[in-house]
């Protein structure tokens, strides 16, 4: 059952409509004309609104701009005598859902309304993945090193400036990336992840630049790389310290002229890729060791990002238990556990070698295997 709005001057037209939206089982106000309807869509929420176009004090068209200057997000559908079609036409560019002519047809006023519903459900459902995804991505902590690395990311993000983040396994590196490409103007565009460490060597510079067909035995086909993937977007180079030399040396080129070349093949593909990368190891002294290039250490290096461990924000971790609960519960589909003062105490003098990694799994366990309220027993037996 739906709440719908029905503005109109001609009172026969509001009747008719209203019943057989009534006999659909849907709740149906009337507003008699433009500046009444606006009024009443300010104040109540209705799932949709059909307004006519010619109507005194405030007319549709006035009448649309007010509901999306309000942010109002109930769906528009315009009514328009057969002399206003190109108007009700203009509506829907401007953001309309849809528009009805006169004499209304039942049949497509219900089937109009039943598209409109099912597009509100789509949007509806949008948004909680939407919320889903953001709170994924959240960064939680109020230590010194955390704002100071949410202060940064509000100033890059926006830029194409290339970032190299460091920091101990499990520390939070690829939320930093996340964070970086959420806010960035390539949002939109994808974020395409590779783990450096994961690849072969061999097979790293098939899967950034992609390769040709019959280039190397097993390459049946051509195939894109990730740089090409990820192309108006972000490309998030993780564990950069473990690629290949020679990798590293197209890398570069590719960061210096905008461009790569597949492997086995000769024509030059232009890119138009962010770059961020990450990375646990000192690069400094990778250099040293003739392991990692100096040019492209300072190619990457432009703005640099340390992620604390988890040791050196120990005062973060009772924001942090709250936040895991209360996302795990919630996947779990089981009633928020709450947590006693002792416990986080005890979660306070621990170490923490794996970082947040290491900790979320920790409480994960204890909410599988812990008591109705995680105690300082069930921390030290199952932590």
């Amino acid at each position: 059952m739906a709440k719908i709005l029905v503005i109109d001057d001609e009172k026969a037209i509001r009747r008719s409509i209203k019943e057989i939206l009534e006999f659909e089982k849907h709740k149906v106000e009337e507003a008699e004309e433009g500046q009444m309807g606006l009024n009443m869509a300010l104040k109540g929420e209705y799932d949709i609104i059909l307004s006519d176009i010619k109507m005194p004090k405030l007319d549709g068209i006035e009448l649309l701009q007010k509901l999306i200057e309000n942010n109002i997000a109930s769906t528009i559908i315009i009514m328009s005598g057969h002399g206003n079609i190109e108007t009700a036409v203009d509506a829907v560019k401007r953001g309309a859902y849809d528009y009805l002519a006169k004499p209304i047809d039942l049949n497509r006023l219900l089937v109009c309304v039943r598209n409109a519903l099912e597009k509100g459900d789509l949007v509806s459902e949008t948004k909680v993945l939407k919320k889903k995804i953001t709170k994924a991505v959240d960064m939680v902590g109020k230590a010194p090193a955390i704002q100071a690395i949410k202060d940064i990311i509000e100033k890059v993000a926006p830029t194409d400036a290339k970032v190299l983040i460091t920091g101990g396994n499990g520390s939070g590196k690829e939320l930093v990336a996340k964070w970086l490409h959420e806010k960035s103007n390539r949002a939109l565009g994808p974020l395409i992840e590779v783990n450096c460490a994961a690849i072969p060597s061999e097979l790293i510079e098939s899967e950034l630049f992609g390769h040709e067909k019959g280039s190397f035995t097993s390459a049946v086909a051509q195939r894109k790389g990730k740089f090409e993937m990820a192309e108006g977007g972000t490309l998030f180079l993780d564990e950069i310290g473990d690629m290949s030399l020679s990798a590293q040396a197209k890398v570069l080129r590719a960061l210096q002229e905008n461009k790569i070349t597949r492997v086995g093949g000769e024509k030059e593909i232009k890119v138009n890729v962010r770059v961020i990368a990450a990375t646990n190891k000192n690069l400094e002294k990778e250099i040293e060791k003739e392991n990692f290039r100096e040019d492209l250490f300072h190619r990457l290096n432009v703005i640099p990002i340390h992620v604390p461990s988890l040791d050196d924000r120990k005062d973060d971790i009772p924001l942090l238990a709250d936040y895991f609960i209360d996302m795990l519960c919630e996947e779990m589909g089981i009633a928020k556990k709450q947590i006693a003062d002792d416990a986080l105490q005890a979660l306070k003098q621990r170490n923490w070698p794996g970082n947040i990694r290491e900790f979320r799994n920790v409480i994960e366990r204890l909410i599988i295997l812990g008591g109705k309220e995680i105690s300082a027993g069930d921390v030290k037996t199952f932590g």
